[in-house]
């Protein structure tokens, strides 16, 4: 399952049991025969660092969002800290103060584009598209750092977790390849983010190549947060796969319904887990999506209009690839969402629903009701602290809505052109009674 030789788990907990002394601090705590779901204190620190892997694995990218001040907590042994005046955080005050008057510059610049006089009304759209980019820059403080405690507490989370599935199933957490795909999407998000903006250097006629160094960052922070979603969403499904696959252990020991009740314990913490992340990056992913709807559209109706008016051109593909960019974004992030879910939810409750019952005892029976009842209960869905679900059907709701502004956009743009086609034969229809009045007053 995890890539270990079969063992019998019922016999190893119940060595480990046996053997459950652990230090805390400098007490020993000698713990024999307590079943490992009471809670007899937290284990030492280095004992939770050392069964946190899914810390070690995705180490790469916790690093990498200090290094870009997005979200500065700190990791202490065996434990998620965040401080307002910790030094990863001045260090983000610093970074976040010299970017701020680049990026400012910046907006400047491409606002005082937008508000060239003459130009069409598609234009104006069209610039937009990238005063929204530079936005979520200016809104990190408040969506991100405000955060930073329920981060922590999403981390610490799963570093419990891990031990306690240790204790429980017998056998440590261990993600295969995890740490490879961690390091290869930090490289990925950062040379992303400077192809795409490089690519509307070349694409964009109004775009200059000191301009985009103020978004490099920016398309960085926001493809290194679909990568963090992304190894989240993985994780989750793939504990909740072994958790399920270990069910027929847990069925076929001596005492069935102990284990099973564990078993539950394990999968509400896992649900739990779930649903603190979408809290704790509520603020961050709220902005991620409302971005992409505004981008996306505005992206879109710039490559419909340009089509219709000149055809095929380089500025329609830059534009198409902003939107393209955008909707994989969106993509993923729904997608690996409705992976973990349908993982911890759908596939879970389906082999417990094939267990037969008239096979096991009345307490087995029992809590396989419970374990029915607590997903029931505490469904595995990922929400954005009641903002929204992520899920696919937040993909087809997006889809529906771009077309929606992009009729209304189309509408828009045609009633001006036949304002402006009226105009034009007003104009040329009293052209010639002018030119005939101002004759006959000169003949005169």
């Amino acid at each position: 399952m995890h890539g270990f030789e079969p063992i019998n788990h019922e016999a190893r907990h119940r060595r480990y049991q046996d053997r459950d002394v652990y230090m805390k601090g400098t007490e020993v705590i000698q713990v024999t025969g307590t079943p490992a779901t009471e809670k007899v204190g937290d284990p030492n620190p280095e004992i939770l660092h050392q069964y946190d892997n899914f810390y070690h694995t995705t180490k790469s990218l916790l690093v990498l969002f200090q290094i870009m001040g997005v979200m500065p907590i700190e990791r202490e042994t065996g434990k998620t800290t965040y401080r307002w005046s910790s030094a990863t955080n001045v260090w983000a005050y610093i970074l976040y103060i010299i970017e701020t008057i680049f990026v400012s510059i910046i907006f400047k610049e491409r606002l005082n584009l937008v508000l060239l006089p003459g130009k069409r009304f598609d234009e104006y759209i069209y610039a937009i598209i990238f005063l929204s980019i530079l936005i979520p820059h200016f809104l990190l403080p408040v969506a991100a750092w405000t955060n930073g405690d329920e981060v922590a507490k999403f981390k610490n989370m799963w570093t419990k977790f891990q031990y306690k599935y240790y204790t429980i199933i017998g056998t440590p957490v261990i993600f295969r390849n995890l740490t490879c795909i961690s390091y290869s999407l930090c490289v990925l998000s950062w040379i992303m983010g400077i192809v795409i903006m490089l690519a509307q250097f070349y694409l964009q006629p109004d775009m200059l190549l000191w301009h985009t160094f103020g978004y490099y960052h920016i398309l960085a922070m926001l493809n290194c947060l679909c990568s963090l979603w992304f190894i989240n969403c993985t994780a989750k499904g793939r504990v909740a796969g072994w958790l399920a696959e270990n069910l027929h252990n847990a069925l076929q020991s001596a005492d069935a319904g102990v284990k099973l009740a564990e078993y539950r314990d394990l999968w509400v913490d896992l649900s739990h887990m779930m649903q603190q992340l979408g809290k704790a990056y509520s603020g961050m992913y709220s902005m991620y999506c409302i971005l992409i709807l505004l981008t996306t559209i505005v992206a879109s109706y710039g490559c419909l209009t340009e089509i219709l008016d000149h055809g095929l051109s380089f500025k329609e593909a830059g534009l198409f690839l902003i939107s393209f960019y955008c909707m994989s974004l969106l993509y993923i992030i729904c997608n690996q969402a409705h992976y973990a879910s349908s993982k911890m939810g759908p596939e879970f409750r389906e082999r417990l629903l094939n267990v037969n019952l008239a096979a096991v005892d009345s307490r087995t029976r029992q809590e396989v009701n419970m374990f029915l009842t607590a997903i029931d209960k505490n469904p595995p869905i990922m929400n954005l602290n009641g903002y929204a679900n992520i899920n696919r059907k937040l993909i087809a709701s997006t889809v529906t809505s771009m077309a929606t502004y992009l009729v209304m956009l189309m509408q828009f743009r045609l009633t001006l052109m036949r304002n402006a086609a009226i105009a034009a034969r007003r104009a040329a229809a009293a052209s010639p009674n002018a030119t005939s009045s101002f004759g006959n007053a000169t003949g005169s």
